[in-house]
């Protein structure tokens, strides 16, 4: 196997190889972390790269297949975590200059369960500030590798970039507002946001802690499933991680139907007000589902609009309790736009939170009688393609609470904490990757998953990757 080729396999067939000997850990990490070395100067997807570590971890492993011991699913492949996520011997900067407060012996669960599958994480994954809409003043932002010009997605910027440019072949990213899935679709990748609480968030720097969720970013449905597999379930030192069985998600990624899947499409949520590009694009991706079996059924998607705007400032109140320790007093040492969405927190009338925590209710509910009538639901990612990285500086350079409209299709999934899939659905003309993302009910992955493998097999999204 031409080691110039490794880059390009998915996860799956590299964990495969190794486990059959047809390549090494120490092979397959080198040739990563050479990729890194290149690409790092023009991409820049890492926060801190672990060549030394991740190099002796992958010889450890070699060791340990040659001496026939047990090997997890993931044994040997090299992946990244997002630097919200502690791990010894590392700093947690959480893509700003703040003190996170985790010591250098603090490993989150979600790196310690990647380890224990047997993972080699070749480095930290750069994100935005705070894991919200802009990068510290100080780092450099990612780089789009399909599309220089445009979005790269935030807040896991550095994980989507990482893992469509071959520098790793599966990442952790977090999600409190759609920061799995916009850099998934920004990326051309799969992103799986859990269902809230479905993974860890012991030793993850919060953003803001009822809405956060966990999840893998990777090139296929399988490897995220794998990743998934991995890292979900119950957790003693994170008391809101839920304790239902995972079941089995690689065997539903395999299983890869829609055959009598119920997919729910509301025309006035998911179809309108859409840029023609991304228009196209969920009519093709609507048409693949049916082609693949799936019944496409008309429902009504709760009204989002009153939703958005409160959603996003009891976001930012939390995001003030989770910087309690370090602002005001560490000011100085944050960016301006990072300070203004912690004032606005700050400022948060405590009527305000009470009045979108009862709307959060309700929208639970309305949400689960649509689920009553479908067993998925179909929507974009984004109203637009991956705007330029001067458009997007300007949105997110404004105040912080007219970006609201903007997560109409992320946010609330968030606000209910539904499990959602992340699926490319081509390229727009200018060339950025566009993706849309089918819905589960609470629990519902393992559907996802099949649903989302069925899709990918007809629309033959799985074999793309950025020239770079």
């Amino acid at each position: 196997m031409a080691p110039a080729a490794l880059h390009d396999l998915a996860l799956a067939d590299v964990a495969a190889a190794i486990r059959g000997g047809e390549l090494t850990s120490v092979e397959v990490t080198r040739h990563v972390l050479d990729r890194i070395a290149t690409l790092a100067p023009r991409l820049h997807a890492f926060a801190e790269v672990r060549a030394e570590a991740a190099l002796a971890e992958a010889q450890a492993a070699d060791a340990r297949r040659a001496r026939g011991e047990t090997m997890g699913a993931l044994h040997g492949v090299p992946v990244a975590v997002k630097d919200l996520c502690a791990m010894a011997g590392t700093a947690t900067r959480a893509g700003g200059r703040f003190d996170t407060g985790f010591a250098a012996t603090d490993t989150a669960t979600v790196v310690a369960r990647l380890q224990e599958a047997g993972a080699i994480v070749v480095g930290k994954a750069q994100l935005t500030e705070g894991a919200w809409g802009v990068h510290h003043p100080d780092v450099t932002p990612p780089v789009n590798p399909w599309a220089p010009d445009r979005w790269t997605g935030s807040s896991s910027s550095g994980s989507g970039v990482s893992v469509a440019a071959g520098m790793a072949y599966g990442a952790i990213g977090t999600d409190t507002a759609g920061s799995i899935r916009f850099p998934s679709a920004c990326n051309h990748l799969v992103g799986l946001k859990p269902t809230w609480g479905r993974v860890s968030r012991h030793g993850v720097f919060p953003l803001s802690e009822t809405f956060d969720h966990v999840g893998p970013m990777a090139r296929t449905v399988l490897d995220v499933a794998l990743m998934y597999a991995a890292i979900a379930g119950a957790d003693p030192r994170d008391a809101t991680a839920l304790r239902e069985p995972v079941g089995d998600p690689v065997a539903a990624a395999r299983g890869a139907t829609l055959a009598g899947v119920r997919v729910g499409v509301d025309a006035a949520y998911a179809l309108t007000n859409l840029d023609e590009a991304t228009a196209t694009g969920m009519r093709s991706a609507l048409a693949h589902l049916k082609d693949a079996g799936a019944t496409l059924v008309d429902v009504n998607f709760p009204d989002i609009a009153p939703v958005l705007e409160p959603a996003v400032l009891a976001c930012f109140a939390e995001a003030a309790v989770a910087h309690a320790a370090t602002y005001p007093s560490q000011k100085d040492r944050y960016g301006a736009a990072y300070v203004a969405i912690l004032e606005l927190g700050r400022a948060a009338a405590a009527t305000a939170y009470a009045s979108f925590a009862m709307r959060r209710r309700e929208l639970r509910g309305q949400l689960g009688g649509v689920f009553a009538q479908v067993d998925l639901l179909a929507v974009p990612v984004m109203p637009i393609q991956p705007m330029t990285v001067a458009e997007m500086a300007a949105v997110t350079g404004g105040p912080p609470l007219d970006a609201a409209p903007f997560m109409v299709y992320t946010l609330p999934f968030d606000v209910t904490g539904n499990p959602t899939l992340t699926l490319p659905m081509g390229r727009s003309p200018e060339g950025a990757p566009l993706g849309f993302q089918l819905v589960g009910p609470h629990l519902g992955e393992a559907a996802l998953l099949s649903a989302g493998a069925a899709y990918e097999r007809r629309a033959g999204t799985a074999s793309a990757r950025a020239a770079c």
